[in-house]
Parts: structure tokens; C-alpha cells; sequence
């Protein structure tokens, strides 16, 4: 196809849109060359060897502006060309742009959404992929959430990995340095970033004392240092805002399906990881091998009960303890309230439950039948490990599962109805491996149960 010939929409017309810059900064990309490369952006086949050669000309992050601003101007996707150009320009720029635009998509935009799923996967970044993780677990939709993980298992198939360790390499630092914090150099004042227990941003000034604020740059600050580090740290906000959640949300899950890793997964991945280490530090850790408990301490040694350092072997499986791997978790609770720790989510002080022998000697549960409760719980259930059954006749999920329990909806979920609508538990069923169950797994199960039933505020 000749470019010169191949008209381009009003909207597309290269001067409406941002210039691209030259890799080597000297100037931007003409006009004529912007013209195209939109004419291949739109038709694209058979041209992959040009596009490569025009990429190679442009600054990446330019690039990903540009593409921005095509999808944009092109009504958001639907021009269906300017969603693949993200795909195909796109940096990480351009993903924390897209993740919550397709999060704002309603269910009937199913197909855009599917399609901007994959341009996620295709830019392929770890950020590009935890956004994806993101909609697997919170999209709008059960058919956008089933797409997200679909792209997911694709990606860590690709990387030899399942999808839990995926998970795990996908979280980014955000720029922290080894010590999880950030500095903030406004030149003559200087500003260090901490993390508390929720993984919420607090600023500490020079004198360590905690602002309320960050404050906005003075007259007496250097004049481009201080905006740089004011904006940086609005972006730090941004981008911690969605992770935190996810990520504390995906280790209290990891602690309930009894989730282990190596010694050497252990350290690179949590004890080391920048952000990471703020929630890690303030978990118990079990070396299963060997039948220990510990903490992480201060300076990243670990500790036990007792506070004596706690060496694990090479061959040790560690994951987070549960109350009932303490035992009596009280001596624990007096370790972090003497250190002052808060926890991300409730483990010590987590309620723990038990299945009746005759519960366990006929497999079915009654003690949560009839209870009514909304049904827009059940995504909280969805991203706990629970699973709702395929839709049968008029689109009605009634089936929930968890391992061997199935959990029964009266009158169950409307695919394209509101999740709000009252439910009831009809029918609690283990069968017969309920003597099978591990204590761990019975409880975990029984408090979902507990919580999803009950009595509203």
C-alpha cells in the first residue's frame, strides 16, 4: 500500500497529534514519517518490518503518547485499530493509563475489553501483566475475569511458571531502594517515604518527624528538583493505591491454601523486595521443614519466639503460619504488641474453626443452611479461591466451590443480573473427604462461610 495515497481520518491527521521524538533527541519524527506509520498502525499486514524500523527511530515513552493520544482521539477503542496500536507502541506509561480505563468499561463492552486485555499481554511488561492479574481477580465481569486469566496462564506457561509464581515475580519495586523508602531531595530539604502495615504511603521530614503531607514545593526549593520529587511521589501514590490491596489480599490468600516456597523464593522475592518487605516483617513465617516459627526482623535476619536467631535450611519450604500451625499463637501476640507491629490482615488474632464429627462423618455442613445474605459477596468468595459454576438455564450460577466443598445458591447468580440480589445457602456439602480435610483448610472454610452469612450492618 502507498502511504502517500492512503487517506487518514481528521481525527488521525498527524498534526493533531503530540510529535514523537527521535531516540537520539535530536528533533522529532517528520511528518511524512508520522503519516506512515499511522497508515501502518491502521493496516498493518505484511508492513511489520517498516514498523520495526520507524520504532527504532522514536523514544519509547514518546511512542506510548503517541499511541495514547490515537486511541483517544479515536473514541477511546472504537476505532479498533488504535487499541491494537497500544499494543503495539505501548510502554508502561500507556498501562497505567489503560488498566482502569477498561476497569471503567461496562459489561457490555465485552469485546473491547477482551481485546485491550490482550494489548496488556502483548506489551508484556511485568507491570502490563499485573494489571492483567488485577482484572483475573477484580474485572467487571465474570467473562472479562475468565479472559485476564486465560492471558495469564498464556504468559506464565511462556515463562515456564504457574500462575501463582507469575504472581509473585510480577510485583514492581516502584523505585524504592533497598531499604523499601524513598527520598524526596527538594534540595535543601529532603523528605523520606515509609510504609505502614496497609502499605499506605507516610512522608518522615529531615528530623524524622511524620507530616501529615508532603508538602508542595517553595520558593526556596531547587527549582527542578523539588517538582521532580513532588510529582514522583504523586505517582508512588498512584500506582501503591492498586497494589496494596491485591497484594496483602494475595498473601492472607496464600496463607489459607497453605502455600510454600523455597528458602531462596522466600528471600529474593519478599525479604528482599522493596515494597514487599513492609508487609512481610509483619507476618509469622513457618519453616515447615523443620516445625519453626519466626518473624523478620529489623535488619532482615529472622527470629523466633523467643527472639533467637532462626537460621532455616537450604532444603526448607517457608510460608505463612496459620494460628493453627502455632498452636497457642498467644506468645506471638505478645512478641509484636512488645514491638509494636501491625498486621495486614488477621492472622494472629484470626478466628479459627472446626468441623463437627458429624460433620465430618457425613459430609454435609447445615449449620449455614438457610442463611440469607447479599449476593454481591460472592466475589469476595471469587477471589478467596472459591469458584462459581458454569451458568445452566437462563444464565443461573448456583454452585460454588472450594476443593471438595460445593456451597448451593438459592436462587443462585444471574449472569447479566445484580449480584446484590438476597441469597440463601440451600445445601453445604464435603462428601466423603471430609475426614480427609486438614484442620487448616476445615477452618478456613468454615470462617468464609461464617463471613459470607453473616448478618449485615
Amino acid at each position: 500500500m502507498n502511504t502517500e495515497t492512503t487517506p487518514l481520518p481528521p481525527w488521525a491527521a498527524p498534526h493533531r497529534l503530540p510529535p514523537i521524538r527521535l531516540r537520539d533527541g535530536d528533533g522529532t519524527l517528520p511528518e511524512d514519517d508520522v503519516r506512515e506509520l499511522i497508515a501502518i498502525l491502521a493496516k498493518p499486514r505484511g508492513r511489520h518490518r517498516k514498523l520495526t524500523k520507524l520504532r527504532e527511530r522514536c523514544d519509547p515513552r514518546s511512542l506510548g503518547d503517541f499511541a495514547w493520544a490515537l486511541f483517544e482521539a479515536g473514541g477511546q477503542g472504537e476505532k479498533r485499530w488504535t487499541l491494537t496500536a497500544l499494543g503495539t507502541l505501548g510502554d508502561d506509561g500507556v498501562v497505567r493509563r489503560l488498566g482502569p480505563v477498561i476497569a471503567s468499561w461496562p459489561s457490555n463492552l465485552f469485546q473491547r475489553a477482551g481485546l485491550a486485555l490482550e494489548m496488556l499481554a502483548r506489551i508484556g511488561t511485568d507491570l502490563a501483566l499485573l494489571h492483567v492479574s488485577t482484572h483475573a481477580r477484580r474485572g467487571r465481569t465474570a467473562g472479562r475475569r475468565k479472559r485476564a486469566q486465560r492471558l495469564l496462564d498464556k504468559a506464565a506457561a511462556e515463562r515456564g511458571l504457574t500462575v501463582e509464581q507469575l504472581a509473585d515475580r510480577l510485583v514492581p519495586d516502584l523505585g524504592l531502594d533497598a531499604t523499601g523508602s524513598m527520598v524526596l531531595d527538594y534540595g535543601p530539604r529532603r523528605f523520606t517515604v515509609g510504609f505502614d502495615e496497609q502499605l499506605r504511603p507516610f512522608v518522615l521530614d529531615g528530623a524524622g518527624k511524620l507530616r501529615k503531607a508532603l508538602p508542595k514545593p517553595g520558593v526556596k526549593d531547587d527549582a527542578k528538583l523539588a517538582p521532580a520529587a513532588y510529582q514522583a511521589f504523586s505517582a508512588l501514590k498512584k500506582d501503591v493505591r492498586k497494589l496494596a490491596g491485591e497484594q496483602i489480599e494475595r498473601l492472607e490468600t496464600a496463607m489459607a491454601c497453605r502455600r510454600r516456597w523455597t528458602i531462596e523464593e522466600f528471600s529474593d522475592l519478599f525479604v528482599a523486595h522493596p515494597l514487599l518487605w513492609h508487609v512481610v516483617r509483619r507476618l509469622v513465617w513457618l519453616d515447615e521443614t523443620a516445625g519453626t516459627a519466626f518473624r523478620v526482623a529489623e535488619d532482615r535476619t529472622f527470629a523466633d519466639v523467643d527472639d533467637a536467631v532462626f537460621v532455616p535450611g537450604d532444603s526448607a519450604r517457608i510460608g505463612i503460619a496459620h494460628p493453627l500451625d502455632l498452636g497457642d499463637p498467644a506468645p506471638w501476640s505478645e512478641v509484636f504488641a512488645d514491638y509494636e507491629i501491625l498486621q495486614p490482615f488477621p492472622q494472629l488474632g484470626r478466628s479459627v474453626h472446626a468441623l463437627t464429627e458429624e460433620e465430618r462423618s457425613t459430609g454435609q455442613v447445615t449449620r449455614f443452611e438457610k442463611l440469607p445474605f447479599p449476593g454481591g459477596r460472592v466475589r469476595a468468595m471469587e477471589r478467596r479461591g472459591w469458584t462459581l459454576g458454569a451458568p445452566a438455564d437462563a444464565g443461573i450460577q448456583s454452585d460454588l466451590t472450594r476443593g471438595p466443598v460445593t456451597v448451593w445458591l438459592d436462587p443462585g447468580l444471574v449472569v447479566w443480573g445484580d449480584p446484590g440480589e438476597t441469597q440463601t445457602l440451600h445445601e453445604v456439602t464435603i462428601g466423603s473427604r471430609a475426614r480427609d480435610l486438614d484442620p487448616v483448610t476445615a477452618s478456613e472454610i468454615l470462617r468464609d462461610l461464617t463471613e459470607l452469612t453473616a448478618p449485615s450492618d
